[in-house]
């Protein structure tokens, strides 16, 4: 018996710190680990798991490098970020459900996706609404970009501001596209949008919404013949490997949106909320001014890989505004008209008109 009690303690005495070890090391959806010193200054520690759907080289990664960093460095290496890149967690639809359901903490999607959840979120997927950046900021950063941030918490989400996924442009492997004629019969993969496949629709253009993580071999076996994308995004993704022409179409501008898991949120001390939004914040900023000029190295890039380069002139680019001109009106009415005109009055004050 005294043999059979020893046995007994000494399994428990290796079982016990096991478990407690693997509790410590597993991230539990951003769960915490109290410590004599991790709960200094109300920071404790936690790991929180990052997802995005392009690569590490992307704009958009470093990004998520530089927040990384900065969590790491402002928490005193208490809070640690695990970054995935690639779409390994998912797609922008997925690991958003994933924040919603606080399986995972953070994700920076573009917020064509958020429009199924957030209808309002459909404003910034208006053709031609955008000249520039600076007007693309004024909105996001402003009064209009805060009001649909504030809808996110009713649907289990937290946003920490907007990130730049930057102008979309067309690339195909049948010819240029110089006129809005020349979008005629064309399968292009889109989004699950239904503005961008309403206006596509509409320039003539056969839309086929399909996952980011799928484009490629799309592409690849002529399942379709395009596709619209930023310049960083079409090449980190290679695409010129399987596409011949590039069209500087600019149709949409296209923000990244820094979400939070709510429920993952809810359980920060003040203090480690204020962590990760400065973070987010910052790493923002640096990712905005790397993402430009990641795009000017890539239209370089793409023009050494022999991709056949295009621009589309302003008047066509009119052209194909009025083309588009009905679907942009519909949905502003399911948006929200009051909404369009605020965000158009920011743009014109950018403009200075």
């Amino acid at each position: 018996m005294r043999m059979n009690t020893w046995l007994k303690r000494l399994a428990a005495g290796v079982v016990l710190p096991g478990v407690l070890l693997l509790g410590a090391c597993g991230n539990d959806g951003g769960g915490t680990t109290k410590t004599g010193s991790a709960s200094t200054e109300g920071v404790q520690v936690r790991t929180i798991k990052a997802g995005i759907g392009n690569s590490e080289t992307h704009p958009q990664g470093q990004g998520m490098i530089k927040f990384k960093e900065l969590v790491e460095e402002k928490s005193g290496g208490k809070m640690k970020v695990q970054n995935f890149f690639d779409a390994t967690l998912g797609d922008d639809q997925k690991m958003t459900e994933a924040l919603q359901a606080g399986m995972q903490e953070v994700t920076v999607p573009s917020t064509s996706p958020l429009v199924g959840t957030i209808k309002e979120f459909g404003i910034y997927d208006f053709p031609f609404v955008f000249n520039s950046e600076e007007e693309a900021y004024a909105v996001l950063d402003g009064a209009v970009g805060q009001k649909l941030l504030d809808k996110l918490p009713g649907h289990d989400l937290v946003g920490l501001g907007y990130w730049e996924n930057g102008f979309r442009n067309l690339t195909n492997s049948k010819h240029p596209v110089e006129t809005a004629a020349d979008f005629k019969g064309l399968k292009i993969r889109t989004m699950q949008n239904e503005v961008h496949l309403d206006a596509f629709s509409k320039l003539g253009a056969n839309p086929s919404p399909m996952a980011f993580s799928e484009v490629f071999t799309a592409l690849e076996t002529g399942t379709v013949d395009g596709q619209e994308n930023p310049l960083a995004t079409i090449q980190t993704q290679k695409y010129f490997e399987v596409q011949d022409y590039l069209s500087i179409t600019k149709h949409v501008y296209t923000p990244f949106v820094f979400l939070v898991s709510k429920k993952f949120w809810d359980g920060l001390s003040e203090e480690e909320q204020k962590i990760m939004s400065e973070a987010a914040q910052e790493a923002g900023k640096y990712q905005r001014e790397l993402n430009q000029k990641e795009n000017e190295k890539a239209l370089k890039t793409l023009k050494e890989e022999g991709m056949k380069i295009n621009e589309v002139t302003p008047e066509e680019m009119e052209k194909m505004k009025e083309i588009i001109q009905p679907v942009t009106d519909e949905y502003a009415k399911k948006f929200g008209a009051d909404l369009v005109e605020e965000m158009m009055a920011e743009v014109e004050k950018v403009r200075g008109n």
